[in-house]
């Protein structure tokens, strides 16, 4: 497979729309919850080289945007989407790592973080030291949770007061990662 896997730029803006309908299109298909985004904020992701795309030619393969939230202190991963033609090939991971290293450039003491139902998405996570967490442990910034409404889920999360939903968040924080490795060292 020769898929070119990068930094989306401005170039890549045309496909904006055909990824937000790839996006919705495989929620709908799954049954299961997605923050909805429009084009213009996938453009926008785009033009501020905060996503990854993944093309074979001029076919969008599969995508995914970074975001931060209370002020750069956590970063999440976001909108991770593959063509269902290139689906189970391990295209998701090498898009995911691409977005890991990103978010890492970026944002190197930001704490990493997602919502996900997906299971393959849960091992990918947790093979980059990502945890499973509570959702108190994951940003409080209204802004993120307002995302969330858009979800078919949402109900659940509110009803709950945050504590709860169908989703699972995943934490990946630097200093637990570092503690980690200097404990390895001193062996």
């Amino acid at each position: 497979m020769a898929i070119d896997i990068q930094v989306a730029n401005e170039d890549h803006t045309k496909y904006a729309s055909k990824i937000v309908t790839m996006i919705e299109d495989a929620a709908q298909k799954r049954g299961t919850g997605i923050a909805k985004r429009k084009p213009e904020y996938i453009v926008q992701k785009m033009q501020e080289g905060k996503a990854i795309i993944a093309l074979d030619g001029e076919i969008v393969a599969g995508f995914c945007y970074i975001e931060s939230w209370g002020h750069d202190k956590y970063v999440a991963n976001s909108g991770l989407i593959v063509n269902e033609d290139y689906r189970g090939k391990g295209l998701s991971k090498e898009i995911k790592n691409k977005a890991f290293e990103l978010s890492r450039s970026k944002f190197p003491n930001a704490k990493l973080f997602g919502l996900t139902t997906s299971l393959p998405v849960m091992k990918i996570n947790s093979a980059l030291g990502y945890r499973p967490v509570t959702f108190s442990e994951l940003t409080d910034d209204e802004s993120f949770w307002k995302g969330c409404q858009s979800c078919v889920n949402y109900d659940i999360l509110t009803r709950t007061e945050r504590k709860h939903c169908l989703c699972t968040g995943m934490l990946m924080d630097p200093e637990v990662d570092k503690k980690r490795d200097d404990s390895k060292s001193e062996k």
